[in-house]
């Protein structure tokens, strides 16, 4: 066998019909598509109207929205955290930080940070800087002698003028309440 003599079996590629070539080839005058109407044109959709008809993408209901200001962690449960002390990936008297967890592999590189959960067994003691963690994470992590260092969220000032003052006025004794409770 030769490259140059390769070629399908007899029959198995067809040519395309010709259309619009004369009454004897079956497919000439009007090509195949009828007579007349807007069907029968180049250029034709009708897509989502139903004749006037209430259309199907208006008669479903809409559901949810995306909130483009949300933050998505990567999540990391305590008891992979206490399997990784385990395996020797971390050094439970330094601080573990979030770049340390990622690239200890327990989860993935995101935007916006790694936040701690509480699912799993934490037996030794960590001092761990994230962004983010679940009250019962922090609570547990605090029963087993370890820390959790959160940084400060930005404060975002609302309303206008004077409102917008005491509004972030507001906001920073409700942390400084959220602060000492930590602690």
């Amino acid at each position: 066998m030769k490259l140059n003599q390769l070629a399908d079996k007899t029959g198995a590629s067809k040519s395309r019909k010709r259309i619009g070539r004369g009454i004897g080839s079956g497919k000439g005058k009007t090509s195949g598509r009828g007579q007349k109407g807007q069907k029968s044109r180049s250029g034709f959709s009708l897509l989502g109207f139903e004749g006037g008809q209430m259309p199907l993408y208006r008669r479903l209901p809409k559901r949810g929205f995306r909130n483009y200001f949300s933050k998505f962690y990567g999540e990391v449960n305590l008891g992979r955290l206490q399997a990784a002390v385990d395996a020797g990936k971390f050094n439970s008297n330094e601080i573990i930080t979030s770049a340390e967890i990622v690239e200890a592999g327990l989860t993935r590189k995101t935007q916006a940070g790694v936040k701690l959960l509480a699912k799993g067994v934490l037996t030794s003691s960590l001092k761990l800087e994230v962004q983010a963690a679940s009250q019962k994470a922090i609570s547990i992590i605090e029963k087993a002698g370890g820390t959790v260092k959160i940084p400060n969220p930005k404060v975002i000032k609302e309303g206008k003028g004077k409102r917008r003052d005491i509004i972030s006025a507001e906001r920073k004794e409700k942390y400084a309440k959220l602060m000492v409770l930590k602690e």
